[in-house]
């Protein structure tokens, strides 16, 4: 099979993940060159915010068992993303998955490498954004180092502010919000290309057992 066929196979998967992480990181630049952490933009009304927080890795704002976890954290994800890129391009070429396995397959991957690239490197690329806005390619060097960068986080949507009812087991009285976590786009591509797996994927794999019956049932002798 030659180069530019091959290309052609995994174009979709691959344009697709350009895509996400361009806007991503785009995106995450802007916030730390812009705004100081915890600043604020009221976006629309009291229910969309742009929010500038950071965390340690793991998707909403979620944190993991401190700098050894954070550590494991990365590593991990980057084993996980590194074998599905490589089972995505691997069956692209193959033709052996439905597109719109590929497409959730590629939205999963582009979020997960989005997020990586954060950890991974912002904190070697950026000065610290505690009550100031962040220097690019600072030149004391960075907040962090290699692996250890914190993840930009950035909408916020608290559409419901309300409080639980006194009656209301272990939290009555308290006020809550949702939605309350601030996530990115990285965060938004992987919870999307999940949800599409979950909702299609007895359609996708009934289709892939198709293909694999339709191929391995004997040509007729003519």
């Amino acid at each position: 099979m030659g180069f530019f066929v091959r290309i052609r196979i995994v174009k979709k998967p691959l344009i697709i993940i350009l895509l996400v992480l361009l806007a991503d990181q785009i995106l995450k630049f802007w916030i730390k060159t812009h705004m100081y952490l915890g600043e604020s933009i009221r976006v629309a009304g009291d229910w969309f915010y742009i929010t500038f927080v950071e965390n340690y890795g793991m998707a909403f704002g979620m944190e993991f068992g401190g700098e050894y976890g954070k550590l494991f954290l990365s590593l991990f994800r980057i084993v996980v993303v590194g074998t599905m890129l490589y089972y995505l391009f691997k069956a692209a070429k193959n033709n052996s998955l439905h597109q719109g396995l590929v497409v959730s397959f590629s939205l999963i991957v582009a979020g997960a490498i989005g997020n990586i690239i954060d950890s991974a490197v912002y904190g070697l690329l950026f000065s610290d954004s505690f009550g100031q806005v962040a220097t690019f390619m600072p030149a004391d060097g960075g907040y962090a180092t290699f692996l250890h960068g914190r993840v930009v986080d950035m909408f916020y949507f608290p559409i419901i502010e309300s409080q639980f009812p006194a009656w209301f087991p272990v939290w009555g009285g308290e006020e809550f919000t949702f939605f309350s976590p601030v996530f990115n786009l990285a965060d938004m591509s992987i919870s999307t290309g999940v949800g599409i797996f979950i909702i299609y994927q007895k359609h996708f794999f009934k289709e892939e057992k198709k293909v694999e019956i339709s191929q391995e049932q004997p040509k007729q002798v003519e």
